[in-house]
């Protein structure tokens, strides 16, 4: 796995705060802090590495709800951190290629695509149904010449049927049309897979630990 240059993560956080409508990302030490704000996520710290700013951290919050974030395995860390902390499901950033060797194929049947710019720099592909409901939606921030994406989601009922294929691939076309190669996301578990399946490739782990109770 690479290590992610700070610049990078800066660029991607900043991206994920205006897709949410959050406070922009500061420096913290090492890292960066984002006022989240919301009930169950309250702050978000985020390192590019497992350091002693990352350790001491977790050392000393006590509160729940406040995600502490940083670009590595588990393994790398989870014997230096109390046992309060409970380690979320996996992520991956992941880079995209320039070009996504994906086979053009049509929409299924009674779905149709709208594309409209949301803020600045914002853009939103989303999938309607027959009768008009929202099947499948994703978002592109352009950040300092790099496309990041965000928020792509399928609704249960419209999966399987390649949509968010759709909606990756029409998100890519139009980072392209703005003049932008560099191509960033962190995925999921079971989205690395799509994405994988589509030529991106795994750039670093990506782990997220947080307190659930008062301790």
């Amino acid at each position: 796995m690479n290590q992610v240059p700070e610049d990078l993560l800066e660029k991607w956080l900043k991206g994920w705060s205006v897709s949410r409508d959050k406070p922009l990302p500061e420096a913290w030490k090492s890292g960066y802090r984002v006022l989240v704000g919301d009930e169950e996520q309250k702050v978000r710290y985020v390192f590019p590495q497992v350091n002693e700013d990352f350790i001491s951290l977790a050392e000393s919050i006590r509160e729940p709800w406040i995600y502490l974030k940083v670009c590595a395995h588990p393994e790398e860390f989870s014997r230096l951190i109390p046992n309060r902390w409970k380690i979320q499901p996996q992520g991956y950033m992941m880079y995209g290629p320039e070009k996504m060797m994906v086979p053009e194929k049509p929409l299924p049947v009674g779905y149709s695509m709208e594309i409209f710019q949301q803020k600045p720099d914002v853009f939103v592909a989303r999938i309607n149904s027959g009768n008009k409901e929202e099947a499948a939606i994703g978002r592109l921030i352009i950040v300092d010449g790099l496309a990041i994406y965000d928020r792509i989601k399928t609704e249960k009922e419209h999966q399987r049927k390649g949509l968010a294929t759709q909606i990756i691939k029409e998100l890519h076309r139009m980072a392209a049309l703005k003049g932008v190669s560099e191509n960033f996301l962190v995925a999921t578990g079971q989205g690395k897979l799509l994405y994988e399946f589509l030529g991106w490739k795994i750039h670093s782990f990506y782990t997220s630990i947080v307190i659930e109770k008062e301790h």
